[in-house]
């Protein structure tokens, strides 16, 4: 992980390659974008009326704040415009909707000086997407939907790119997470006690990166970065999108990023839509995923 390509206009597999080899991308606001944050801005201001969504959390109690979130977000994800503007971001981008897959979107949330950082708005540890029983051809694609700084961005920690990590991946299991994990995401309100992979030795957060983006604009990485949430320290909440993308070519060739020291089970491919007509991933891929055999295939990156 050495560079980070701003606007680089390359075909959507040699984007592909570069970022399973860690490197990052960023897109400046594309009209698709920008449209997708003044959407979530809309919903975001229907469920604070009356109020400044950034700086809500002071006039709330955080029950209250959680409440809000728990309605907010589950109709972002699963609203059918949200759908129709990833599919748009894609195309702009140069993806082939024939051959992409993404999941739904999901609204981000980092309050400010600990004012809630578990359930639904949990501040991640540093991990990598991999140990959550993600595919290591899946790349993650994250838009701000208001102004962000370092103080409330996100890191990643590129000393891990090539450096494996002793964590606690190999007891997650994707089904019993959304079995259990998920659904109870909005009562943790003070504390989280939902397990969760999380390394299990001492691990340095620095050097970092924090990428600062204006709004609309995109970052794309793999999800074999090791990356957090930033401790939000601005005095403001930051909202984000993020959604995930997989190239059929690469599920049915193995090809992704190196696999280092994720050993968790299931796999997140079935909540996989085609770009083209949002059918699901073929059953018989999503099968040889599940015991994640196939990652010490994918551990050479190839």
């Amino acid at each position: 992980m050495n560079s980070v390509f701003i606007n680089l206009q390359v075909s959507d597999k040699i984007r592909r390659e570069r970022l399973y080899q860690g490197e990052l991308f960023v897109y400046l606001p594309i009209p698709s974008s920008l449209e997708f944050c003044d959407f979530a801005r809309e919903m975001i201001g229907e469920a604070f009326p009356g109020l400044d969504p950034q700086i809500a959390q002071r006039s709330l109690p955080v029950e209250r704040f959680a409440e809000i979130l728990a309605e907010l977000k589950p109709k972002f994800i699963h609203h059918p415009k949200s759908k129709e503007y990833i599919r748009r971001i894609l195309g702009e981008l140069g993806c082939d909707l024939e051959k992409t897959y993404f999941d739904v979107p999901r609204m981000r949330t980092s309050t400010s000086d600990n004012y809630l950082t578990s359930g639904i708005a949990y501040a991640f540890h540093m991990h990598r997407d991999t140990w959550y029983s993600a595919p290591f051809s899946q790349l993650n694609w994250w838009i701000p939907i208001y102004e962000i700084e370092p103080e409330n961005a996100m890191a990643f920690h590129p000393r891990y790119w090539n450096q494996p990590v002793r964590n606690g991946s190999s007891s997650y299991n994707y089904d019993e997470w959304n079995q259990t994990g998920r659904k109870t995401a909005a009562q943790h309100v003070k504390t989280d006690t939902r397990k969760q992979p999380r390394p299990e030795e001492p691990v340095d957060p620095d050097p970092q990166i924090r990428v600062i983006l204006p709004v609309g604009s995109i970052l794309v990485f793999s999800a074999a970065q090791m990356h957090s949430t930033v401790p939000n320290t601005s005095g403001r909440t930051r909202f984000s999108i993020d959604f995930r993308t997989v190239n059929i070519d690469d599920i049915v060739a193995q090809r992704g990023a190196p696999n280092l020291d994720s050993a968790s089970t299931g796999t997140t491919l079935r909540d996989y839509l085609r770009g083209v007509d949002l059918q699901h991933l073929p059953e018989e891929l999503c099968a040889r995923y599940d015991n994640r055999a196939v990652a010490a295939l994918s551990s050479s990156g190839n």
